[in-house]
């Protein structure tokens, strides 16, 4: 098929992320002139929101960005003012943090995994159609989630803008007793992920690779997800501190949300850059799973992303298990975090990618100055690349395959547009 010089191509919305937007694809001459992400949504204007609040209150302000990863900005923002003040909260506090933190990941590549991705791999246009040939997969999938909301539950209060976080730690811990269920919950999940990984394995997937710039957080002794220095795949080793100093955000005409590049480039962080920097120390159980489904090394395919979410999966199981194995109630919920003047940095891994807060608060502890880097507005420059090598061979399929897999290509990132700002109407003009 000979693709027609003059055409447009528009698709109303994008199906199966969090969020809206837009994107224009231009054609001049019968070859591709340009692709724009337009992130249209007013900005929402949170940093805005957090200068004159008392320190305390980012955790339960900002877990309102969003629905579906509302602990990773609870624990970017806990960990950012504590530094400003002086603190470290460490011990069966941390583990609480850190189990928390499983119960997000969890929920949320179980929701990408099973209703938002896996339809595109086996010719479904939504969960729910999928679910009528494929039915054990989605209600495993489901019931994948719900162990990931009960962690949530138990430990953050409830499953949903948890409100049992606080700056210092929790307002109360939970006990040895009621961790109990929760590690029956992870024993039978921990099968059910195993499972997943093989499943998703053997999806096929375009030939399709980039040469990513990774950034993730890196730990000595664990996969990084609540806190670690961050690395990347060129040899970066920093303290959280000069985030900043490596990662600068861009206004571009086309979005209301920021770009970004670090150290001049384009990169991307999320599942890949965490397996590429840190798949050594995944449990036991995720590095076998991982290895057997063929990923003995850095990833470069965005399309086999589902695969390494799931091996996340398996690993949050795991690592959940320990945590509750080894729990010991701490003798209190939280430690004391006074106010003091000064500047405070947090990152922590959402299910997205590196996440970084920075905030100022003045001697009696109300915020001066507040800075929040989610991880999709990180990675919109990448995708947009990786968009435009996607297209361009790509140019003679018919209108509709061609917006099928652009979308595709875009849900391998796993968007969260609300985080970003806001995502997605296809439009290709000039053919």
């Amino acid at each position: 098929m000979t693709h027609r010089a003059d055409r447009t191509l528009h698709t109303p919305a994008l199906t199966r992320v969090e969020g809206e937007g837009a994107m224009t694809v231009r054609i001049e001459d019968g070859r591709l002139a340009s692709v724009e992400l337009s992130i249209y949504e007013p900005p929402r204007f949170f940093e805005a929101m957090l200068r004159g609040r008392r320190h305390t209150e980012p955790p339960d302000v900002t877990a309102r960005i969003c629905g579906i990863c509302p602990v990773a900005y609870q624990m970017s923002a806990c960990q950012a003012v504590e530094r400003a003040c002086g603190v470290a909260v460490e011990g069966a506090l941390r583990d609480l943090r850190r189990l928390l933190y499983c119960g997000e990941w969890i929920e949320s590549h179980c929701l990408h995994v099973f209703l938002l991705h896996a339809p595109d791999y086996l010719g479904y246009p939504s969960g729910l159609a999928m679910a009528a040939d494929h039915r054990e997969w989605v209600e495993r999938g489901l019931a994948l989630k719900k162990v990931g909301n009960q962690i949530l539950e138990v430990v953050g209060g409830r499953a949903v803008h948890p409100v049992n976080v606080r700056v210092g730690g929790f307002y109360r811990a939970p006990t040895a007793r009621e961790l109990e269920p929760l590690a029956e919950r992870l024993a039978w999940a921990r099968e059910a992920a195993l499972a997943t990984v093989e499943w998703v394995s053997g999806f096929p997937t375009p030939d399709f690779e980039g040469d990513y710039l990774f950034l993730a957080l890196r730990h000595p002794s664990e996969y990084a997800v609540l806190d670690g220095r961050v690395g990347s795949s060129t040899g970066l080793d920093a303290d959280v501190a000069s985030f900043e100093d490596h990662v600068v955000e861009e206004q571009v005409a086309h979005s209301t949300a920021l770009h970004a590049r670090l150290d001049g480039r384009r990169y991307l962080t999320g599942p890949l850059a965490r397996f590429a920097l840190n798949r050594d120390k995944l449990a036991p159980a995720a590095r076998g799973a991982a290895a057997a489904a063929g990923l003995d090394g850095p990833c470069h395919n965005p399309f086999r992303s589902i695969v390494v979410r799931a091996v996340e999966v398996l690993h949050a199981c795991e690592e959940g298990l320990r945590l509750i194995e080894a729990y010991r109630e701490p003798a209190a919920p939280y430690v004391d975090v006074p106010p003091r003047p000064g500047e405070g940095w947090g990152a922590t891994e959402a299910p997205r990618g590196l996440l970084y807060h920075r905030y100022r608060i003045d001697e009696e502890g109300v915020i001066q100055a507040a800075r929040i880097v989610p991880p999709t507005s990180q990675n919109q420059g990448q995708i947009e690349d990786d968009l435009r090598r996607f297209v361009a061979p790509r140019l003679d399929l018919p209108d509709d395959e061609l917006a099928r897999q652009c979308e595709q290509a875009i849900r391998s990132h796993d968007p969260c547009i609300s985080c970003a700002t806001h995502f997605l109407d296809l439009r290709v003009e000039g053919r």
